[in-house]
């Protein structure tokens, strides 16, 4: 009787045990900073808790609201990535030292090196191109060339394209300041201004509508918006994507390739889960999310075992821009101020 009551104690004891273990795991945290607002990333953070029982808690803001953020927050702060879509602003969190060194090969063996930061400070997640888009009707393919070519007098009252504000553009025209130099983009930016068809507004797809409702002919735009509109729920948007084409500028031997930028993520300093934030690091570079990303919101992969498929595969091959994507950041205020000189909204 004596041993059977004995059995019994150790029976209860080891199923408590079993459930105090059980809730560790369960209370195993990721804090994530982002500035990301994507659907696709819901759905890979909710395939990410229940692969690894590890809840991912996500604050969203601005980038450069995260970033004053975390530097308010010192010591304290509870977050352990910041995920933001701009190498500019991974690299204003780095020079503001709120990131610690990573090992992005280590992260994801067969990442596109090209993308990474040369100090191992952030990583990418995924890529864009800030692309011309143009009415298939109105405009001939040939007759795109280049980014410098947006300045022609022949795009007069046809160029569409978002506020002066927008950090997609801000980060463009930083890449052509460190391509080309300080005159020759305040050169471009005047020029390009005058042919605008309308004043500065709106967002990316807001473009592309304005395309098909005739205000313009072209745009610029970031590629993924085309595959967004193209697989929309909305029968007009779909009808707006049918009636434009996409264009890579660029793309002769002697030219650089079309600007790209990230979306990314560094760890920070003082992320109390660090190994969990790894694990989702992995996740999210891993083949299964990559393509995921690829087929959701029609990102770019940073994972080289990813190919393109899909929408982005309709849009080919391309040349991309290698510049140093620390240089989007380097060149940020710059960039900022010629938008002012010249007057682009």
């Amino acid at each position: 009787m004596r041993n059977n009551i004995y059995n019994a104690f150790l029976i209860v004891c080891f199923f408590i045990s079993c459930v105090n273990n059980k809730k560790i795991v369960n209370d195993e945290v990721i804090n994530l900073y982002s500035k990301r607002h994507y659907q696709v990333d819901k759905d890979l953070f909710k395939k990410f808790e229940e692969k690894y029982n590890i809840k991912v808690n996500v604050v969203k803001a601005t980038a450069d609201e995260l970033i004053e953020r975390i530097l308010t927050e010192g010591k304290d702060c509870p977050a352990d990535l910041l995920f933001t879509v701009d190498a500019g602003k991974l690299y204003k969190a780095a020079q503001n030292k709120i990131l610690q060194k990573i090992n992005p090969l280590e992260i994801c063996p067969n990442i596109n090196k090209n993308l990474i930061d040369v100090n191992n400070m952030w990583m990418p997640v995924t890529y864009r191109s800030r692309v011309v888009v143009y009415s298939k009707e109105r405009v001939k393919k040939s007759d795109l060339s280049t980014y410098t070519d947006l300045s022609n007098k022949k795009w007069e009252n046809k160029i569409l394209v978002r506020p002066s504000s927008n950090s997609y553009n801000q980060a463009l025209l930083s890449s052509i300041i460190a391509n080309n130099g300080e005159d020759y983009a305040l050169d471009w930016c005047n020029k390009v201004v005058k042919n605008f068809a309308r004043t500065p507004k709106g967002n990316d797809r807001d473009q592309v509508r304005a395309i098909a409702a005739n205000i313009g002919d072209i745009a610029i735009v970031n590629s993924y918006y085309i595959g967004l509109l193209k697989n929309s729920s909305d029968s007009l948007d779909r009808q707006v994507a049918r009636s434009v084409g996409v264009f890579f500028p660029n793309q002769m031997d002697d030219q650089s390739g079309a600007h790209i930028n990230i979306s990314g993520f560094g760890l920070l300093k003082n992320s109390p889960n660090k190994e969990n934030a790894k694990k989702l690091m992995k996740f999210l570079t891993s083949e299964f999310a990559q393509k995921y990303y690829v087929n959701n919101s029609y990102e770019y992969p940073v994972n080289n075992l990813v190919s393109f498929s899909g929408t982005i595969a309709e849009w080919g091959e391309f040349k991309i821009d290698n510049l140093d994507l620390n240089s989007l950041g380097i060149f940020r205020q710059k960039a900022v101020e010629i938008f002012e000189k010249s007057n682009w909204k």
